[in-house]
């Protein structure tokens, strides 16, 4: 009788079958064999296996001529992989890892004949980010030595890779798959097993709710994939990023997601199965959310959905100064970003000696971009020159669009916006910064809500190219217009949405960041683990905690509240853990505390 797992230790795993040899399969075993391993790569198809060894052998000639392996690496590269299409021949492999279609009949098939051809000491690894891991080892006669591996696309370039144990897996299997993983060069993270891990947890939500935003025509596909790589520095739009995944595998993950969940925000949006069940799923059809020049293809072309570039619609209003309200960091940085565009700006507080404030502020930044080389000295005196502070609105008499950044308090805003209503010339434009508060409300304090729009920027204003135009159902169309050419020559771009909590930004990103708060909340995954999950699997510039502690704890519970009494899922009722940490006062970076602790400053 073999010994228990537990009481066994395990030597090195050398000798590694991959089974399934599509893009992953493919690129897991070029990753492998790199490392020194021998690799047997396993497909049904004969033809599959050969174009994967093709696969490989091409990649590895492209890393020679870019330097990053000598020939003679990339030969005994080669001669560490072999292909074929016998199970048998993972007989003597040290560890099986299965990448075949997400599938419980297919996998359970794979797994029930390797239990009868390899040796007793063997980890078999599912590729799994959908399928029960608990549900693929109890199936099998060695589940203590069963778990999941859970590499991300493109797999020689991506760091993550997920350590999934059931209930059933044996502590030294998972050890020895995670000095694997170590000795890849990739960084593992553990994790326990339910449907999407940590990293596809929280992407597939965030992706299904944009799909399901694009289908209420609330915005254009071009404009939530532009707002979420400029509003939040992402390498690519979530409907880009579904065409890339496959629609139907997105479809296949998220009802995996919500067979256990039963969170409406993982309930797949109906488009992802009109995609699917028409055979649009994404670039390896050639045609998904957009369309491309061919299957596979990365090039996106043209269709009928394309917006038509160049000038044409209603005529703007002529913009010739701005007046900018507040006196904080946010009005301070529109300030700037107006005076650099040539803009003559009036800068206006409650009171002089505030403005005069603000403009300083706006000195020290042109101050460090003379330093940085990014402005002469007299350009910089110039754009400082352009901007008057004011101690009273009044000074905004004369302005052509007057822009208010005072404080995120609705009742706030609509007594500013009544004063402009009283102080602002006819014609002139009234824009709001808001980034949760209802335009409309700010439009109805004054007797012209047709001249009223919001402008969102985002922080720091000089720096974020993003600004989310946000029409009311009031809002006059030379208006719009005159926000739009106004973006264009304060080289901003652009995006379009109506006026509802969050517009396209915020409502993307809090649910994000609240089902991460869920995960720490629930004992799943560590902060350290989700922030690293979500960075090197998800390609975000920062992890979800380290997000939430710089935007202010008490700023995203506000937003979480606002986004969940608008449209009343019970999904995007803010995390306890969330709430009770805001009324401890621990706010995140601004106090010294948040989820993590920082030094005082």
């Amino acid at each position: 009788m073999a010994a228990p797992l537990s009481d066994t230790p395990l030597s090195p795993l050398q000798t590694i079958a991959v089974i399934g040899l599509g893009t992953m399969g493919t690129g897991i075993t070029e990753v492998l064999a790199k490392a020194g391993r021998e690799v047997i790569g396993i497909d049904i198809s004969e033809a599959q296996a050969a174009r994967s060894l093709a696969a490989v052998e091409a990649s590895t000639a492209r890393a020679v001529q870019r330097g990053r392996l000598t020939e003679q690496e990339r030969t005994a590269l080669l001669a560490r992989v072999r292909v074929s299409t016998d199970l048998r021949t993972a007989a003597d492999a040290d560890l099986v890892i299965e990448v075949a279609p997400e599938s419980y009949e297919i996998k359970q098939q794979i797994f029930r004949e390797l239990d009868g051809l390899v040796r007793p000491e063997t980890i078999l690894a599912t590729g799994t980010n959908a399928l029960s891991v608990t549900r693929l080892a109890a199936d099998s006669a060695r589940p203590e030595r069963v778990l999941g591996l859970h590499f991300f696309n493109p797999a020689p370039a991506m760091k993550l890779v997920e350590v999934v144990s059931s209930v059933l897996t044996a502590p030294t299997a998972v050890t020895a798959v995670t000095n694997l993983a170590l000795d890849l060069g990739k960084e593992p993270v553990a994790v326990g097993d339910r449907p999407g891990f940590v990293a596809d947890g929280l992407l597939f939500g965030y992706l299904n709710q944009a799909a399901a935003m694009y289908e209420a025509r609330y915005a254009s596909r071009e404009d939530i994939d532009a707002a979420m790589r400029l509003g939040c520095g992402l390498p690519m739009g979530p409907l880009a990023l579904l065409d890339l995944i496959g629609v139907d595998t997105a479809r296949t993950v998220l009802e995996a997601m919500y067979s256990e969940s039963h969170d409406r925000l993982h309930a797949p949006a109906p488009i992802l199965k009109q995609l699917s069940e028409a055979g649009l799923t994404g670039r390896k059809s050639g045609r998904g959310f957009y369309t491309y020049d061919a299957p596979g293809s990365a090039t996106v072309v043209p269709d009928a959905l394309t917006p038509l570039s160049g000038a044409g619609g209603t005529p703007g209003r002529a913009v010739g100064s701005v007046g900018v309200a507040g006196s904080g960091t946010m009005a301070s940085g529109i300030a700037e970003v107006f005076a650099k565009a040539g803009y003559d700006v009036v800068l206006a507080a409650r009171s002089e000696e505030k403005a005069q404030t603000a403009k300083a502020r706006i000195g020290k930044s042109l101050a460090r971009s003379v330093d940085k080389g990014r402005l002469t000295a007299e350009a910089a005196a110039q754009i400082l020159d352009r901007i008057t502070p004011a101690g009273s609105y009044d000074a905004f008499a004369d302005v052509d669009l007057a822009l208010e950044a005072v404080a995120e308090d609705l009742e706030i805003k609509q007594q500013l916006f009544a004063t402009l209503d009283k102080v602002c010339k006819p014609g002139a434009v009234l824009a709001t910064t808001t980034s949760s508060l209802p335009v409309v409300a700010c439009a109805r304090a004054t007797s012209r809500p047709q001249d009223v729009i919001g402008m969102h920027f985002f922080n720091p204003a000089p720096a974020m190219k993003l600004v989310e135009v946000v029409r009311t159902v009031l809002t006059a169309d030379d208006v719009h217009a005159t926000v739009r050419e106004v973006c264009g020559r304060i080289k901003k771009h652009a995006v379009d949405c109506g006026d509802r909590a969050g517009f396209i930004v915020n409502a993307l990103l809090f649910p994000y960041l609240n089902n991460a708060i869920k995960m720490v909340q629930e004992h799943y995954a560590s902060l350290d683990d989700i922030d690293a999950a979500m960075k090197l699997g998800g390609g975000y510039p920062m992890g979800p905690f380290e997000l939430l502690d710089v935007v202010g704890l008490d700023v995203s519970l506000a937003i979480e509240k606002v986004l969940h009494r608008e449209f009343r899922d019970p999904g995007l009722a803010p995390a306890p853990l969330l709430e009770h940490l805001v009324a401890a006062g621990c706010l995140g970076r601004k106090t010294g505390r948040g989820f993590r602790e920082y030094a005082r400053r």
